[in-house]
């Protein structure tokens, strides 16, 4: 066994205080009593969630979208992906819109199928990301939002899994989703 603190039975948020309230998050000071009763001071930001999907062209190649990401001040290739407009919106239509809106494409929802659900940030942020790939699409056109400058491209699993370990990819979505969707397309071939 190992000299691991055992869990506590209880850890108590006592108090929230707003402290920004942005376009995509909010951030909070959260006032937390620990089981031993100590007070401490916990960060805590709050998202609305959001929706990402794995486009497969016909040919088996994925579409990817390059665009730039303030937070790391340099272009960025990603799945397709978006905030939900509000707490309630289901994210098979956060993705749906999201998949056209970025890459000009459209599938119907019964295209669209679920791979799976992650949490971005565990330690300080509640944004749940909901990951679909969809597939018999047909090319539409982008409607970006005015602020979006995003370029459209396409790859093979193998391409973009050499991009993840040559760490050419970094966004955590865009790696869990791709390496998922290539474990379950093996595991199809397989069969």
């Amino acid at each position: 066994m190992s000299d691991a603190k055992k869990l506590p039975d209880k850890v108590e948020r006592i108090g929230r205080n707003l402290i920004h309230k942005g376009n995509i998050v909010e951030i909070y000071e959260d006032m937390m009593r620990l089981p031993d009763g100590r007070e401490e001071t916990y960060d805590f930001i709050r998202h609305k969630g959001a929706a990402a999907v794995i486009p497969v062209l016909p040919d088996g190649r994925i579409l990817m979208v390059r665009q730039y990401r303030n937070a790391l001040d340099a272009y960025t290739l990603e799945i397709p992906a978006g905030g939900r407009n509000s707490e309630t919106e289901p994210t098979l239509e956060c993705a749906y819109r999201e998949l056209e809106e970025e890459t000009g494409y459209h599938a119907e929802r019964s295209d669209i199928t679920f791979l799976l659900t992650l949490y971005t940030t565990v330690a300080f942020c509640n944004e749940k990301i909901d990951i679909y790939v969809a597939r018999n699409m047909q090319k539409t056109a982008q409607h970006l939002d005015d602020d979006e400058y995003i370029n459209v491209e396409a790859y093979t699993i193998e391409e973009l899994t050499n991009k993840v370990y040559s760490g050419e990819i970094v966004d955590a979505k865009t790696i869990a989703g791709l390496m998922t969707y290539r474990v379950h397309m093996e595991e199809g071939q397989r069969q």
